[in-house]
């Protein structure tokens, strides 16, 4: 059985004091209140004093500091402290000893605010870690409780990788450093990057100096980029650029990975100094160029698809990570310089023919135009000496057009060789770009792939009818079109010129002959072949004498001359380069001898 003490009562204990409450122990209650009062501690309205937590509820925690009562704070003052336990000693704000109920009112949030700004600059000259409870979103970042000072978290400063989602930071307790305080207008910027950082820069000098080249290594896709991928291998980044993630070509990187997949990696290369890493992703699987058809050969078909255009020619892939160059010059057997643009786009799905195949450099080029035949190879049966066709006018030069006759089959017409009759000084005053023209072929060169063409060959000769009609000393009405040093271009009929020297221009009061002045000349030299007239002016007059003397020979004679010049007024109305004229003129020429 358990010792029971014997407990005596006190001899001169006054219970009926005790029981009116007026006197105890020979003391009066007011007495007693004193003595009870000063063995409590003192406090004073708006102190900040230490208190111990007692007891923690869903919406309490309630504090003693040693008074006759205790407070009572808000469980959301301590939001930023999830770890606030019974036991713990923490700053309160009296605000009032005691309201109507006689309950001690404290406030934590107040106490943390009296002091927050000095514990904040001194937790930056100290580069202390502190911990902060992070309230809510804001633009560009977050609102942190430091001390109960709103301080701004920048997105870039929440981690040391970027942040897709701010939302899952929200309402949780943090460690931070303060990086930055404005004093002037209480601003406060904190980071938690900060503290990773400089255990980050140990734990990647580390792992960087046992890198080496060739080294697979596993790691998490940590950002996607345009130009690559960003990845994690556990404390340090590397990069894949675009070209090495895959043997192909590749547009976007997000066709090859995702966020967060983990994957193995080689490392390609790697500076110690400027903590760059290179790694690749395709240099683990064997190049597409090894498992290529060893049966493919030079002259074979194949086909791919278009993946990268440029002026000069398409890369057509025929298998992952096999590419081949289509020259825009094999293209088409035209000769014309023409962008690869014309012919092909990216996407196009196409069959080629192999030109050349270098395994060992793993190069391919490829062909179009060797899908048709080669119009060249029969030229002689499609574009005979002689046969007329209708081509049309590709290009200019000073010398000539080029005609294209069909697609690959090109020729040129000399200028002198586009009319009989007009001196053409540039082929633009004959035809136009794109116009259709007739011609005759005149000669074939197939090893050079040329062939010479005329225009003026569809019609006959007019010089034939000419050296009937402009014959030496015969009288011709012209007009001078141009005065040049040597003498002057005369317009006679049919198109035809003529050309006078500056002393047969001398006219018969004296004065010489002006541009644009219409008078008769006479032939003095007729040559076919170089086609040239030589007239003169002055001759006209200086033998009208001996002209008045042949006209009192016999009758017959006369006759004779007064049939030419009707021939030549006849031709003279016709209009300029009229073939039914110069036909009619021969016609008449003819019936005449």
């Amino acid at each position: 059985m358990a010792d029971f003490k014997t407990v005596q009562p006190l001899a001169d204990f006054d219970w009926e004091a005790f029981e009116t409450g007026s006197v105890v122990g020979g003391e009066s209650h007011e007495e007693q209140e004193k003595v009870y009062a000063e063995t409590l501690g003192k406090v004073n309205e708006n102190d900040v004093v230490e208190g111990t937590v007692v007891a923690i509820t869903k919406r309490d925690v309630t504090v003693s500091i040693g008074y006759k009562s205790e407070g009572s704070i808000s469980i959301s003052e301590f939001r930023y402290n999830p770890d606030l336990k019974v036991g713990d000693t923490v700053e309160v704000y009296i605000e009032t000893q005691e309201d109507k109920n006689g309950q001690l009112i404290l406030s934590h949030r107040k106490a943390r605010l009296s002091k927050a700004w000095d514990r904040v600059n001194q937790a930056l000259e100290d580069k202390e870690v502190i911990k902060g409870f992070i309230k809510c979103r804001t633009k560009g970042g977050m609102i942190v409780d430091v001390f109960g000072i709103e301080a701004f978290l920048p997105g870039s400063q929440i981690d040391v990788k970027p942040i897709r989602d701010y939302d899952v930071f929200v309402g949780k307790t943090m460690e931070f450093q303060v990086v930055k305080i404005n004093q002037e207008y209480k601003n406060v910027v904190v980071s938690h990057k900060a503290l990773i950082e400089a255990e980050l820069e140990a734990q990647k000098q580390q792992i960087i100096s046992q890198l080496q080249k060739g080294q697979v290594l596993e790691g998490t896709v940590k950002n996607i980029t345009s130009y690559g991928v960003f990845i994690d291998l556990g404390g340090v980044d590397g990069l894949i650029h675009i070209t090495d993630l895959s043997w192909g070509r590749v547009s976007d990187p997000k066709e090859i990975v995702q966020l967060d997949q983990k994957l193995n990696v080689v490392i390609l290369d790697f500076d110690e100094q400027k903590k760059r890493i290179a790694l690749g992703l395709k240099q683990l699987t064997p190049h597409p160029w090894d498992a290529l058809d060893p049966e493919l050969k030079v002259g074979d078909k194949i086909k791919g698809r278009v993946v990268v255009m440029a002026d000069y020619g398409a890369f057509v892939e025929v298998a992952p990570g096999v590419e081949g160059l289509i020259h825009v010059s094999e293209m088409s057997w035209s000769q014309h310089l023409r962008s690869a643009q014309e012919f092909l786009k990216v996407g196009d799905e196409i069959e080629a023919v192999i030109l050349t195949l270098d395994r060992q450099e793993r190069k391919m080029s490829l062909g179009l135009k060797q899908l048709k035949d080669d119009p060249w190879a029969n030229i002689e049966e499609k574009f005979p000496v002689g046969s007329r066709h209708t081509g049309r006018v590709r290009n200019f030069t000073n010398f000539g057009v080029f005609v294209e006759l069909e697609e690959g089959v090109d020729g040129l017409i000399h200028i002198s060789d586009l009319s009989w009759t007009k001196k053409i000084k540039h082929p633009g005053e004959f035809t136009q770009l794109g116009a259709d023209i007739e011609v005759v072929v005149l000669e074939i060169d197939k090893d050079n792939r040329r062939l010479s063409l005329g225009h003026k060959q569809l019609e006959e000769n007019p010089w034939d009818v000419f050296s009937t009609v402009f014959t030496e000393g015969s009288v011709h009405e012209g007009t001078i079109t141009e005065l040049v040093e040597k003498g002057a271009v005369v317009q006679l009929e049919y198109g035809v010129e003529g050309f006078c020297t500056p002393k047969h221009l001398q006219k018969e009061d004296g004065s010489k002959a002006q541009e644009g002045e219409k008078l008769p000349f006479k032939v003095l030299e007729f040559n076919k072949e170089s086609k040239r007239i030589l007239l003169s002016h002055s001759r006209t007059f200086e033998e009208g004498r001996d002209e008045k003397r042949a006209e009192r020979k016999p009758r017959t004679a006369k006759k004779a001359t007064e049939e030419t010049p009707k021939i030549q007024n006849q031709a003279a109305t016709n209009s300029l380069g009229d073939n039914d004229t110069l036909a009619a003129l021969k016609a008449a020429m003819e019936k005449g001898e």
